[in-house]
């Protein structure tokens, strides 16, 4: 029976590929791993190699022609075996419905609801290119991010860091003494430069002439909002475009007693404790729990975290995220996994939190409780209904092109439901604004990188180990300790590894994930890598400097090729 030649998946952002040359013809004769036709991309030149023992009986794609991934090429089969001609189509993509017509530069006015890293860079978008952008938010520019999530976040761990780093500078023979933590001036740094940033965002909505209302806006129709602005007055506008970007805000579970107990807070208040807690008990094992454990911890907290998964951070790579647990837990930080909350109640020191472990339930006591569950869809009050606006319990449904099934209505960001980070939110954000003004741009995930903002810091971008394998993806993986890393060996005592995920057939670049000094930083280069759909070669091919950091990542794609310099090729 013959066997279909496909076209080949050669990165994870190719999405068609145009046969070049066809190296065999018909009635040639192949054997396994013979080059059958060589195709190119946008981004590179491959060969397609026979998976199979035969006779070249077909070619369907003739050379010059675009064919989809895993659209059919050719047939191998027996000489004289009769096949199909037809060439496999990708699946057809819904089209949007269709959108009013483009209106000159100026004249269309574009709505944003939501002023954070996805609204008011839709604002800003949009403006550059000659919407006459009106922005609404109903708390603070900026959004979570700015003033309340990444950035506070990040200055608390950078003032804890500094701390660490000053009690450990004695192994360089610098002794210094550390009298106290002035938790105040920490918390005002944390504001000016959370401040700071804000009036960065409000000078660029001056600058490219966005309007600002300060208020809460619903939809009265699908082209009109209804403001509540903060003044207490109500105005119905109406726009030809409207971006939501409503973001989200902290779920709380429905675990018994967190309500009730003031001493339970979510993450906005996590950042803004009075005073170092003596003890803090973190529910959930995600980004926002592990990342302020991490900080609390260094600042003298005893820290406990209850997971009810198996393992932390799941949407990191799992071999990493393990060195990461043990790390943590060297320093002092408790973890329990298959955890769960089943109350909370009130304690002389706090709260008391009943978790159960293998079937048992054990109290635990502290001074605060971080609800770190995760985050949901801020959506409720903007009558996504009147509209019209398809959603699922408060996600609203969009294409690749950040189009709503509304035509002019698009969201991006957290009130998606999906992945929620503000680089995230920022990319759909551009996205959305261009198409809203007439251009075409799809929003494409692979590049999106994840980062964890521990000790050391964690970073990963494309597949996990585990995703591939769930994929059935034949990989090679290539790992490098940075222990063999002078750069880190300085920084941090050489604490973690980078890991690299290959294709084995084309050596593409599947997936890198980074645990160590400015893992978060060099993660940019393997995203770009993606983007490229490059491979291991390229890597390896690009003069990484040194001492630096980003040496290793190099070393890592060596070491999938089994040509690490610096640590022994098993």
């Amino acid at each position: 029976m013959a066997v279909e030649v496909k076209m080949p998946q050669l990165g994870l952002t190719m999405e068609e590929g145009t046969v070049s040359k066809w190296v065999k013809q018909e009635g040639d004769a192949v054997k396994v791993g013979d080059v059958l036709l060589e195709i190119t991309t946008d981004k590179l030149t491959s060969e397609v190699t026979a998976e199979a023992e035969g006779t070249l009986i077909k070619i369907v794609a003739q050379e010059g022609e675009d064919v989809p991934v895993k659209g059919l090429l050719a047939y191998i089969g027996e000489a004289g075996e009769q096949v199909g001609a037809a060439p496999a189509q990708a699946a057809p993509v819904q089209a949007a419905a269709p959108a009013a017509e483009k209106k000159p530069a100026g004249e269309t006015k574009v709505a944003v609801i939501g002023g954070g890293p996805g609204g008011y860079v839709a604002a800003i978008r949009a403006a550059q290119l000659g919407g006459k952008v009106t922005l609404i938010e109903k708390n603070k520019l900026g959004g979570t991010c700015l003033n309340v999530g990444c950035i506070p976040t990040k200055a608390i761990l950078h003032a804890a860091e500094a701390l660490t780093e000053a009690k450990e500078m004695a192994e360089y023979g610098i002794h210094i003494e550390v009298k106290n933590v002035d938790w105040k001036q920490v918390q005002a740094k944390k504001n000016a430069i959370t401040a700071q940033l804000v009036g960065g965002v409000t000078g660029l909505m001056k600058a490219n002439k966005i309007q600002v209302v300060e208020g809460t806006a619903s939809f009265a129709s699908k082209d009109t909002l209804a403001v509540l602005k903060k003044d207490g007055t109500k105005e119905n506008m109406t726009f030809d475009k409207i971006i939501i970007a409503a973001g989200s805000v902290p779920a709380v579970p429905p675990i018994p007693g967190v309500k009730e107990n003031a001493n339970c807070v979510d993450s906005t208040g996590a950042l803004s404790f009075e005073e170092i807690p003596k003890s803090l008990l973190v529910i959930g094992g995600g980004v926002i729990g592990i990342e302020l454990a991490t900080a609390y911890s260094k600042f003298g907290t005893e820290v406990t975290v209850v997971e009810a998964a198996p393992k932390l951070l799941p949407m990191m790579d799992g071999e990493l995220t393990a060195q990461l647990r043990k790390l943590m837990e060297a320093k002092g930080v408790k973890i329990m996994t298959d955890a769960k909350v089943q109350s909370v109640e009130a304690a002389a020191v706090g709260a008391k939190v009943n978790v159960e472990i293998g079937g048992k339930v054990q109290p635990f006591e502290a001074e605060k409780v971080l609800v770190a569950v995760g985050r949901r869809t801020d959506t409720e009050a903007l009558n996504l209904d009147a509209a019209g606006i398809a959603n699922d319990r408060g996600r609203i449904t969009v294409n690749d092109k950040m189009e709503t099934n509304v035509p002019n209505v698009y969201a991006i960001g957290d009130c998606l439901g999906k992945v929620m980070l503000a680089h995230v939110a920022s990319a759909q954000g551009e996205v959305a604004a261009e198409n809203a003004l007439g251009e075409n741009a799809v929003y494409n995930d692979a590049t999106n990188p994840s980062c964890v903002y521990t000790d050391p810091e964690f970073a990963g971008v494309g597949l996990t180990e585990e995703k591939a394998k769930e994929m059935g993806i034949a990989y090679q993986v290539g790992k490098f300790p940075l222990m063999a890393n002078g750069k880190s060996l300085i920084m941090n005592g050489g604490v973690g590894s980078i890991k690299f995920i290959i294709g084995k057939e084309y050596k593409e670049v599947l997936g890198v994930h980074i645990l160590g000094p400015r893992a978060t930083d060099l993660i940019g280069e393997c995203a770009l890598a993606i983007g490229m759909e490059a491979t291991v070669e390229d890597i390896i091919a690009a003069i990484h400097a040194h001492p630096t950091v980003t040496e290793a990542v190099r070393e890592a794609a060596l070491a999938a090729e089994k040509r690490a310099i610096h640590i022994p090729n098993k």
